[in-house]
């Protein structure tokens, strides 16, 4: 049965669902028609995040360009350009048994692409989710839609999966960042060239 979350709620994982060693991060969202003239291309991205909160490895950033981090922990299942149709957007796979000791975090985020020259920004986007699944059984563990209102938001934490007492946590976080991708490698301590 899925759990249903809100911003702000934190819930046990592994603890909750021993069995659970590789979890799909499934990730989707609508954009509204407006008259801007370019497709809205939104992006998923992982952060892989030591005890310090920062990134310590670029390898440990996993997005359309790093399909892998973390030792092959976590894969991103590739980039979809137009978000079209029912279901998830973009995925993420987090093998929770190959995850390294120093990665204590794996922050969950979605930025828009080409955002400032589009002048596209969050408050175009609507029915945001993001959802568990245990890959061996195929279910639906939980759920997080992000019912916030966003505006002028170019990028997103939409969830934070971490480490406490040896056992995997979820946290629905749905906090909103301007400044894109950029902003978000400097709050995990990446240098944007």
């Amino acid at each position: 049965m899925t759990i249903n979350l809100s911003k702000g709620q934190r819930i046990d994982l592994t603890k909750t669902n021993p069995g659970l060693k590789k979890a799909i991060i499934g990730l989707g969202w609508d954009t509204n028609k407006y008259s801007g003239g370019y497709d809205f291309d939104l992006d998923a991205s992982a952060f892989l995040v030591g005890s310090n909160g920062t990134v310590t490895d670029d390898k440990d950033f996993v997005f359309y360009n790093n399909l892998k981090g973390g030792n092959g922990s976590v894969v991103h299942t590739g980039d979809n350009r137009t978000g079209e149709g029912e279901g998830d957007d973009e995925q993420l796979i987090i093998d929770f048994t190959k995850v390294p000791d120093h990665i204590q975090k794996v922050a969950i985020t979605v930025t828009i692409h080409d955002a400032e020259q589009r002048a596209q920004n969050f408050g175009q986007v609507s029915n945001a989710f993001v959802r568990l699944v245990n890959e061996e059984t195929n279910e639906e563990v939980l759920r997080y839609d992000l019912a916030e209102e966003f505006s002028i938001e170019t990028a997103l934490v939409v969830c934070e999966l971490y480490k406490h007492d040896g056992e995997w946590k979820f946290n629905a976080v749905g906090s909103g960042f301007q400044g894109g991708l950029a902003a978000l490698c400097k709050n995990y301590g990446l240098q944007v060239g």
